[in-house]
């Protein structure tokens, strides 16, 4: 079997976070962090604090304390959405967003008046209007959202031309790295990212179930969730302070930990190195692909892009090539709407859906070459009009 959707979940980790999991859950040594002072609370508490120092590192974040865990990005996002958007705020963001942006932004659009609005993108070349931004922007618009990268294209957006726009009107950049942690160049104090939101699941490693978010300082966010802390007991609210604020209720230990082994294996293997393989299996298929007149291909030719590849093989409803793909080929892939609506609106596909493949370090050239060889046979059969 070959697994090509790790724009979804990279199904194949490294040992090592299963390995450290399992001894979370098998050991009896860890307790919940921060409750008591014996070694079982305090072998916890090391591990979320040695994590929360790695992510520091890997995002260039200022302080450990402004690294809040949650369970996935869609939880960060909306926890950062909900907390800072108020009656009458009003929000930038793009075509490109997943509906871990979207469906927030409906809820905030229709519970507390937020006004929203969507920069698009050219439907031949893929690229964001960038300059669109200065066309939406209003006197009581306070942050802009978008995503690092689209998880159907592959496109990783202009971040550094998005945050300059932020920077000259003294806007909040809230970014969404679901598809970029692990295989992109982070750094939130130098491309002046204010909050950034991620996941652990997919290109950092780690197992499902934890995620999180980087303050690039300390902004007022009202928790979306309330509960113990194992601090300030008496105190009817959540305490003020970060990360405690945003972290109510027990933590995710095992979770935590399968993040800190995959943030380890990214760090042993170098986030670039990772970045170029993947690059050349892309460039492969990318380049296959475009010999076929009849297939269409979403993933801009002439951007930086993930390892995330959207196409169409004529007017072949998507969730037929991929059927095809994993019934005689056993390959994974993903059709269909991708929890990104707006991205089919703007070109055309929300009947047909996209067929998209996606790519992490564990993946092959004798992979691609079975991917290839079976979208030869598929192509064959479609010209044959079988």
């Amino acid at each position: 079997m070959i697994y090509f959707d790790n724009a979804a979940t990279t199904a194949i980790k490294p040992k090592e976070v299963g390995e450290s999991v399992s001894k979370v859950l098998v050991s009896g040594l860890y307790g919940n962090p921060g409750r008591d002072s014996s070694e079982f609370s305090v072998n916890s508490g090391v591990i979320v604090n040695q994590t929360r120092d790695k992510l520091v590192k890997l995002f260039n974040v200022p302080s450990n304390d402004l690294v809040t865990f949650t369970t996935n990005v869609t939880e960060s996002l909306n926890t950062v959405l909900k907390g800072i958007l108020k009656e009458g705020d009003h929000i930038i963001t793009t075509d490109y967003e997943h509906n871990s942006v979207l469906r927030p932004l409906a809820q905030l659009k229709k519970n507390r008046n937020v006004d929203v609005d969507y920069v698009t993108f050219d439907k031949e070349s893929g690229l964001l209007c960038v300059e669109d931004f200065e066309k939406y922007l209003k006197p009581n618009t306070k942050a802009v959202v978008c995503n690092n990268a689209s998880n159907v294209t592959g496109y990783v957006l202009p971040i550094k031309k998005i945050s300059e726009f932020c920077q000259k009107h003294n806007l909040l950049l809230i970014v969404d790295a679901a598809q970029t942690a692990g295989v992109e160049d982070i750094d939130i104090q130098r491309d002046k990212i204010d909050v950034l939101c991620f996941t652990g699941h997919k290109s950092l490693y780690g197992p499902q179930g934890i995620g999180g978010i980087c303050f690039r300082k300390p902004i007022p966010v009202e928790p979306l969730k309330s509960g113990g802390t194992g601090i300030d007991s008496f105190n009817t609210s959540m305490p003020e302070f970060f990360p405690t604020r945003l972290e109510a209720g027990t933590m995710n230990v095992p979770g935590i930990v399968g993040l800190s082994a995959g943030i380890d294996y990214l760090n042993k293997k170098g986030i670039s190195n990772i970045k170029n393989y993947i690059n050349g299996l892309v460039s492969r298929i990318m380049k296959t692909l475009q010999q076929y007149p009849e297939i269409r291909i979403y993933t801009p030719l002439n951007a930086e892009i993930t390892g995330t590849v959207g196409f169409n093989i004529g007017d072949i409803d998507s969730a037929e090539v991929s059927q095809w793909l994993w019934d005689n080929y056993q390959i994974a892939t993903r059709p269909g709407a991708h929890c990104a609506p707006r991205v089919h609106e703007r070109y055309g596909t929300v009947e047909q859906g996209i067929v998209r493949i996606s790519l992490s370090s564990f993946n092959t050239d004798e992979e691609v070459d079975t991917f290839l060889k079976a979208i030869k046979e598929f192509m064959d059969i479609y010209r044959r009009g079988l």
